[in-house]
This record gives C-alpha cells, sequence and structure tokens, in this order.
C-alpha cells in the first residue's frame, strides 16, 4: 500500500494528528492497544473503519522506521468547505 492509502495528515481532521486514511482514527490509537497488550483483532473490532491492511501497513511502516529506511508521510492539503 501507498503511504497516502495508510496515513492521512490534515491539520483540518483531528487537529493534524496522523490518521488512517478515510477515518478519524489516530494511528497512535493502533499501539496504544498493542502497548497495553490487546491483539490486533481487538483493534480491529474496535475500529471497523480501519482495514487490516492498514493496520499491517502501518507496522511495516514502523519497523522500516526503526530499521533506518526513509518512509514520508506528507500533509494533506487543506480543502476549503463549500
Amino acid at each position: 500500500m501507498n503511504t497516502d492509502e495508510v496515513v492521512e495528515v490534515d491539520p483540518e481532521k483531528m487537529g493534524g494528528t496522523p490518521c488512517f486514511t478515510g477515518t478519524r482514527v489516530p494511528i497512535k490509537n493502533l499501539f496504544d492497544y498493542l502497548e497495553t497488550g490487546d491483539s490486533l483483532e481487538t483493534f480491529l473490532d474496535h475500529f471497523p473503519t480501519v482495514s487490516r491492511q492498514q493496520a499491517q501497513a502501518v507496522l511495516e511502516m514502523s519497523r522500516e522506521l526503526v530499521h533506518g529506511k526513509n518512509v514520508t508521510i506528507e500533509e494533506q492539503p487543506c480543502r476549503a468547505n463549500h
């Protein structure tokens, strides 16, 4: 998956907090669940708007960052409300 299919940063959505694309679910929530011992299944059950592929891609991107690989997350341009 492309980064923009996984992570969305929009200053007008959740104050610019990185979220799963197409949702209002902060990426941080996934790590909070995993850090407290919850499974990926539990996270996905609690946040049905996040796909398994998105969650797995975020974990893979994090692994790549830890290993020093380049991962770019671009801020989305502001959209005017019409």
